[in-house]
């Protein structure tokens, strides 16, 4: 069962009755048809090193946020979606595989969700997206991430004019500190939400207290300032993040007008880059670039 905002119900039944199965023989084809570039770019005073790939005709232009690991360019998915028509640029993480700079993590001793760092990546895929605008400034462009995404995609938006839209896979809409409490307290369990009561959870989230001091991030500072589409795509079981007290937060921007839509998958966690996932996803891309065109 898939549990689904009644805004996104079209796009589904669409899904549901489109044959989304690619041949063999049509993906090499598409894969001819996209154009690949290896480009650098500069943030913050060090480069960074990517790869745009381009369809032939595009409807969409895409930056891929990372989550938090340290994440070199996403050349699979990158092609998956640029055989679906749209332009993607994928890049190496700060400090990672060909790019500059120094990557902040736990594996090294540091924080990598503090304010400073999250500011720092925003200030990345900011400057991914001025590049690929330059590159083709007709394309709605947005902004696709996951995980540790959810606080540095709404920095960018709110900062750089030129993002349209966002898609937010297993994203927080709740602050640093409050994910690490409830992290800290599901501990890797895959069977917690089988032996833990959603009251228990957030009573946890609300009153333990902080392992770490540090200023925290929260998504909706960034998000209540936005007037752009967001799509989030949840995992019901997801034991990174609260699910059900994040959909309550977009609920209530929901109510304030703001045009952000999620979809919740009952037997999924926090990994969500599935293929009905996915396909939701480019075709709500598909969607709002064709209406952010003719509205333009």
């Amino acid at each position: 069962m898939i549990l689904i905002s009644r805004f996104l119900l079209p796009i589904f039944i669409t899904l549901i009755y489109s044959n989304s199965l690619i041949t063999a023989q049509e993906k090499e084809r598409q894969e001819d048809l996209i154009k690949t570039e290896n480009v650098t770019f500069e943030s913050k005073g060090v480069k960074l090193a990517g790869t745009i790939y381009t369809p032939k005709n595009p409807y969409a232009a895409i930056v891929i946020v990372h989550g938090s690991d340290r994440v070199p360019r996403m050349t699979k998915f990158a092609k998956l979606l640029a055989q679906n028509n749209i332009m993607v640029l994928t890049y190496d993480k700060r400090g990672v595989g060909e790019s500059g700079g120094v990557y902040a993590g736990p594996e090294v001793g540091t924080n990598n969700i503090s304010t400073e760092n999250l500011h720092l990546l925003a200030k990345d895929a900011s400057s991914a997206i001025d590049l690929i605008h330059k590159k083709r400034k007709n394309l709605p462009i947005g902004l696709l991430g996951a995980s540790q995404a959810g606080w540095i995609i709404p920095i960018v938006a709110k900062q750089n004019p030129l993002v349209d839209f966002m898609v937010l896979f297993s994203c927080p809409m709740i602050t640093t500190l409050e994910q690490l409490r409830f992290q800290f307290y599901t501990n890797g369990r895959t069977d917690f939400w089988e032996n833990h009561t959603e009251k228990k959870a957030r009573e946890h989230i609300n009153n333990d207290p902080d392992r770490y001091q540090f200023k925290a991030t929260d998504p909706k500072n960034s998000l209540k300032n936005l007037s752009i589409p967001g799509l989030w795509l949840f995992g019901e079981k997801d034991i990174q993040i609260p699910v059900k007290m994040c959909i309550e937060h977009l609920n209530t921007f929901k109510l304030e007008n703001k045009p952000f839509e999620y979809v919740l998958f009952p037997s999924l966690g926090h990994n969500t880059n599935k293929a009905i996932p996915i396909q939701i996803a480019i075709n709500w891309i598909k969607k709002q670039s064709l209406q952010i065109r003719n509205n333009n």
